[in-house]
């Protein structure tokens, strides 16, 4: 469970922590590091999930920031997890460049705020595409997640 700052969105509860289940003495450290990442994704599709099943719509996903441009890895775990495409943005000032985008609409220098993506927008630099066979695989261990986290809050799952 990726709860080491406690459970993100939905049912945010930082009460709650992580927790690794089924190590032994031949775990590698590698083995670890893959289950923490699985785990983060994991707690990405629950998000998701709980958007979807409030009427919220994910259409894409967009990535940015450290672990989007310096991984890789986690960014096709991701992608395979959530079973959808995943964009990362070239810009390394996203959110500084998205209020600049928001501030030339609202001085009139683009009427709106499709307008000053399209001008200011820098693009894309990658994008990961989920494996279909590595996401069906996903899916079960996705549920045992879901399973666990629930056995840690002491609730049942069916």
């Amino acid at each position: 469970l990726d709860w080491m700052n406690g459970r993100r969105t939905p049912d945010a509860n930082q009460l709650l922590k992580g927790a690794i289940m089924n190590l032994n003495l031949g775990s590698s450290a590698p083995a670890i590091f893959r289950a923490l990442v699985e785990a983060t994704a994991y707690g990405s599709r629950m998000i998701v999930e709980r958007f979807e099943s409030e009427g919220v719509p994910i259409k894409e996903v967009i990535a940015l920031g450290g672990v989007a441009k310096k991984s890789p890895f986690a960014m096709q775990v991701l992608a395979n997890v959530l079973n959808r495409p995943i964009s990362v943005v070239r810009s390394e000032q996203t959110c500084a460049l998205g209020a600049a985008m928001f501030a030339a609409v609202a001085g009139g220098v683009y009427p709106t705020v499709g307008d000053a993506i399209a001008c200011m927008g820098n693009g894309f630099e990658r994008e990961y595409t989920p494996d279909v066979s590595r996401a069906g695989q996903y899916d079960a261990i996705y549920r045992k997640y879901a399973r666990l986290g629930a056995f840690v809050e002491g609730e049942t799952l069916g």
